[in-house]
């Protein structure tokens, strides 16, 4: 869940990023970096794979179809990323430890049945419980319960050390990309003087989905259970596109003092899954960044001659 979409305006340069175990992932349109120091005394392990025409193709470029990619981030790229940070804890007690194929499968899978479930199942069956049938506050209700949900989920996995670790180095990504779109170097001193909070993190994604699919729903009334979870699960793309060119729109006017009171929702929301990150948690941060902006700045010297 730690992820967030940053584009910096005056190269034209898109970054987007999350959180891992020990570890920060970032990427750009053609590449993605993932970093790990899997020995908090050790050397920072780097991984670079390409990422698919998803990122920087026409679609990439047509409103309300480029969300499709922070879909696809959130539960794809982003998932990959974490299962090579635990393979790298792993084989420090075990050195002949794999994530397999099908554990990464299974693992996935149950992730996304136990998300479905907890903010989009639970709510709705919470709101029939308290709402009469054919009341109009039903999908206000149903809103309401989604986002105590996803907040009290935030609020009880921060608990954990683990996790923590995890919401400071989405901190250490915040102010590492902070810092590049402000044109500040990218060293620990210079990194760590930047906000850990960001307009257009992935938080702030999901907590405008949440608060779209108010509006988008409303019209539905309250239908029959079975309905009401079809269409939850049909119209999330939609949810999410809205929700991705909201969260564009307000990023690039967030200097606005309108903007600025609509946002404030979103940067409060941060401040539960991130924390102020150590030294060696931006140094890795910084290790992501720098890696997919050289392979960035390698394929775009190269698309010429592919052309």
């Amino acid at each position: 869940m730690a992820e967030s979409i940053i584009e910096r305006k005056p190269l034209g340069e898109t970054y987007g990023g999350s959180a891992v175990i020990e570890g920060v992932m970032m990427r750009g349109k053609h590449r993605a970096a993932i970093a790990v120091r899997p020995d908090l005394a050790g050397e920072i392990v780097i991984k670079q794979e390409s990422l698919s025409g998803l990122y920087s193709g026409p679609i990439s470029r047509i409103p309300f179809l480029r969300g499709i990619p922070m879909l696809w981030d959130a539960m794809g790229l982003g998932t990959k990323a974490l299962f090579f940070s635990a393979e790298l804890m792993g084989r420090q007690e075990d050195p002949d430890f794999k994530m397999s194929g099908g554990m990464g499968i299974a693992t996935g899978a149950f992730s996304l049945l136990v998300g479905v479930l907890l903010f989009m199942v639970v709510p709705s069956l919470g709101a029939g419980v308290v709402i009469p049938q054919g009341s109009l506050l039903f999908n206000g209700v149903e809103g309401l319960m989604r986002l105590l949900v996803l907040t009290g989920y935030v609020v009880a996995i921060s608990q954990t050390a683990e996790i923590r670790r995890v919401f400071g180095y989405h901190g250490a990504e915040h102010k590492t990309v902070n810092a590049h779109e402000a044109g500040s170097p990218l060293t620990v001193e210079d990194v760590r003087a930047h906000s850990r909070l960001h307009p257009r993190c992935g938080t702030a994604f999901l907590l405008t989905v949440a608060l779209i699919s108010v509006l988008v729903l409303a019209p539905f009334g309250k239908p029959p259970i079975a309905i009401r979870i079809a269409t939850r699960l049909v119209l999330l793309p939609l949810i999410s596109a809205i929700a991705y060119e909201v969260l564009r729109f307000t990023a690039s006017r967030k200097d606005n003092r309108i903007i600025r009171l609509l946002i404030a929702p979103n940067l409060v929301m941060q401040r539960l899954t991130t924390r102020e990150p150590d030294d060696q948690m931006i140094e890795v941060a910084i290790a992501a960044l720098k890696a997919v902006i050289s392979a960035e700045n390698e394929v775009e010297q190269l698309e010429p001659l592919v052309l």
